[in-house]
């Protein structure tokens, strides 16, 4: 069409969607672009403005390697991620929360009991709990994938003093579904503020912080995948999650133990001499 104005383009675009064969295709990028052009309309997007957005999106690209994925970051602290996993959690399920970008693929096994701390110092945190499905029953071998920060903050793509695989495990549940692991008490941290997100969240009056956490996959045949993390109620940031991934359902609490109560049949049993941890949380799976 030669006669394109700023009331018409959007309807232009549309019509040279038509010979599309994916419906989906069309609801998705006709309703993205209607969404975009009334956002640019909206504010009267200066040339300056869009230089801006383009160059934003530049130095995401800039920055993206392997072990930092700056785009999936945006879309966090822009809480589109979260935006995603609450459109599709299940209300009868434990709720989503971000994947994150710092996720490791093909994690080591972590046998029941098994130990992720390893010669790191902090608190020793026990974690346990038991995969359930939405009528309370236990899920049998499920698999249990885990991952967090170190007590520096950092996860291991991000420092070069931890192994590939630092603070990663991947367990099977049993027949009765239950699931324990020692590792050490997760910190809070910040998400990476050096590149284009870090501008953003700067420009936006916003600080990095994220509360401390686990973050846990969960798959098992016959469920829906979940992807989560989980809490402690006495994270100082808690309430100001900068990509938007606490749900109540997720915040859990820490209860402190001595030593002489640390149970048997664990990797480091016997090895406990000071006050650790303890918590227990149940995840429910929905059915796929």
């Amino acid at each position: 069409m030669r006669n394109v104005t700023k009331d018409n383009i959007t309807d232009v675009f549309k019509a040279y969607m038509a010979a599309s064969t994916d419906a989906r295709t069309r609801e998705v990028m006709g309703s993205l672009v209607q969404h975009l052009h009334d956002f640019a309309r909206e504010v009267n997007l200066t040339h300056d403005e869009w230089r801006t957005g383009i160059a934003f999106l530049e130095g995401c690209a800039a920055v993206e390697t392997e072990d930092r994925h700056e785009f999936v970051l945006a879309s966090d602290v822009l809480g589109l991620s979260s935006l995603v996993d609450m459109l599709h959690s299940r209300p009868d399920a434990t709720s989503s929360s971000v994947l994150g970008p710092f996720h490791v693929s093909g994690a080591p096994p972590l046998a029941y009991g098994g130990d992720m701390k390893r010669h790191y110092g902090g608190p020793v945190l026990l974690a346990q709990g038991t995969i359930r499905d939405t009528s309370g029953n236990p899920i049998p071998n499920a698999e249990l994938d885990i991952w967090q920060t170190a007590p520096n903050g950092m996860y291991a793509s991000q420092d070069d003093e931890q192994d590939t695989f630092s603070f990663h495990g991947l367990m099977t549940v049993g027949e009765d579904g239950k699931y324990a692991f020692t590792t050490v008490k997760p910190v809070e941290y910040t998400v990476p503020s050096d590149g284009p997100v870090g501008d953003i969240l700067r420009a936006c009056g916003r600080h990095p912080w994220r509360p401390s956490h686990l973050h846990y996959i969960i798959k098992a045949p016959g469920f829906k995948t979940l992807v989560t993390e989980i809490f402690p109620d006495d994270d100082p940031y808690l309430d100001q999650d900068t990509v938007f991934g606490v749900r109540d359902d997720l915040v859990m609490t820490y209860v402190e133990k001595p030593a002489s109560e640390f149970p048997e049949g664990m990797a480091i049993s016997g090895k406990v001499d000071e006050p650790f941890l303890s918590v227990e949380f149940d995840v429910i799976l929905a059915h796929a």
